[in-house]
């Protein structure tokens, strides 16, 4: 496990143009995946022993120049491609893409603004002020345990105007369109993949950058997602005849009616659906969709435990129960945010900037937005290295719930061995990253003191205070 974590470590050390800033980016993933707290970079240094002094320096790797987030994130998925047990479908590696939304209070933090929460909790608030992250991850693991590990988190939303201050060639669009660039970036490292989206997601503008980047890359990147009871499809054009521009499109299909005007049609299959064997009804047709667009889809209409739902898949040939099977992993991502909060606090930064202008809750329709009215270079530095610090943060997270999710499948026997856990019931036989990161807590200083042949080792000893102490205590 320990050889397993220098390994993976070393391998992001040509990442980096100075060496202490390799340094820290060990302590700091290390320490988001055994702290015991959540209260940001603090928590690192109290359960890792590091000497307080260094909280500063700490604080000012996630600006440094010493690093590039494309960079690190390019080179974290290549090792999960190497690592990790990629689960496949048909030769296509499953990636899962979705939005997560976090409230931030901040007057003064990059890219805050008012965005829409829909949810059936009535915990939940309609409209928050916060930031809005797009996602992607790949399913690891095997049928009976898979685990989506974060490759991607990026801010999506009010960061556009801020983005083009580096003078990259690169035109950010909307987060919709994001989601498939980031998708399709993944792709080009893990190979031909299918990603699983909400419903959100499927739109035309979606669906034109996607067939724009497959064009130039054989088809690299398919999409299934779902679509809207609404939703309205087209059958292709009969063969033309007579003068006129060809028709683009045949007859409308209201997709809503087809579950009542076609119910003797409905197939009826047995498929593993979120861990169980379920009886399903389903109907697949190959329709035109989208206004202007009318690109072909596979639609399948699914009638499962009373309720009714519309999958769509870009991959014409793709088997209709291969598809219904398939989005029951979708929200694999979702147990990926909830432990990226919860256990790892990804999202507790707390990084601002005096150069940020301050937050208007409260603005007109049409209003230019004071960001926008920034010329001096040095204020946009500062601004642009703030908003590097707080995808960093949430970067430095997506590693370690990745690492623990890969150990987790990788090492569960070893840490199943001895019960240092309460648990009500007897653990699975793969654990959760929770488990992982209690065993690793409870045990890193003793991996410290004994091992002098891994360079992680070395690093952490380096930084702290009184290592000695900590020495002895393990001895006695």
């Amino acid at each position: 496990m320990w050889k397993l974590l220098d390994q993976v470590f070393n391998r992001f050390k040509k990442c980096f143009s100075r060496q202490a800033g390799f340094h820290w980016f060990v302590i700091i993933v290390i320490g988001f995946m055994i702290r015991a707290d959540t209260l940001g970079v603090t928590s690192v240094i109290r359960d890792l022993a590091i000497a307080p002094t260094s909280y500063s320096t700490m604080m000012h790797f996630f600006r440094a120049y010493s690093w590039d987030s494309n960079t690190l994130r390019n080179q974290w998925i290549c090792i999960v491609k190497s690592i990790a047990p990629i689960w496949q479908e048909d030769g296509m590696t499953v990636l899962v893409g979705d939005g997560v939304k976090q409230p931030k209070e901040a007057r003064k933090m990059p890219g805050v603004k008012k965005l829409h929460q829909e949810s059936e909790n009535s915990s939940k608030a309609e409209y928050i002020f916060g930031h809005m992250f797009g996602g992607v991850g790949v399913l690891v693991g095997n049928i009976g345990k898979l685990f989506c590990v974060p490759l991607s988190l990026k801010l999506h939303d009010g960061v556009k105007s801020i983005r083009q201050w580096d003078n990259s060639e690169e035109i950010y669009e909307s987060h919709v369109v994001e989601m498939i660039k980031d998708g399709f970036k993944s792709a080009k490292i893990m190979g031909r993949s299918i990603m699983l989206l909400d419903r959100y997601f499927l739109s035309v503008p979606a669906l034109k950058k996607l067939e724009e980047l497959n064009s130039a890359n054989s088809h690299l990147l398919h999409i299934l997602t779902k679509a809207k009871m609404s939703c309205v499809a087209y059958t292709k054009p009969g063969q033309y005849k007579g003068k006129g521009r060809p028709r683009k499109k045949g007859d409308s299909i209201k997709l809503k009616e087809l579950f009542t005007s076609s119910k003797e049609e409905f197939k009826e299959a047995t498929i593993s659906i979120y861990g169980k064997e379920e009886k399903v009804q389903y109907l697949c047709h190959n329709l035109l969709w989208g206004q202007k667009l009318y690109q072909e889809l596979r639609f399948v209409l699914v009638k499962y435990k009373g309720i009714n739902s519309i999958l769509v898949s870009t991959k014409l040939d793709l088997n209709p129960e291969t598809i219904i099977r398939l989005y029951s992993y979708r929200f694999k991502i979702e147990c990926t945010f909830r432990e990226l909060k919860q256990v790892i606090g990804g999202f507790s930064y707390q990084f601002w900037s005096k150069s940020m202008p301050k937050l208007k809750k409260y603005t007109k329709k049409g209003e230019t937005h004071p960001v926008d009215e920034i010329t001096c270079k040095k204020t946009k530095e500062l601004i642009l290295a703030t908003l590097k610090a707080i995808e960093g943060y949430v970067l430095c997270s997506s590693i370690a719930i990745g690492l623990l999710q890969i150990i987790s499948l990788r090492f569960s026997k070893d840490i199943n061995k001895t019960s240092f856990r309460f648990l009500r019931t007897k653990s699975n036989a793969i654990v959760s990253e929770a488990t992982v990161a209690c065993y690793l807590r409870r045990n890193i200083f003793s991996f410290i003191s004994k091992t002098n042949k891994f360079s992680i080792s070395e690093i952490i000893k380096d930084k702290q205070v009184e290592p000695l102490f900590y020495e002895e205590s393990q001895a006695s």
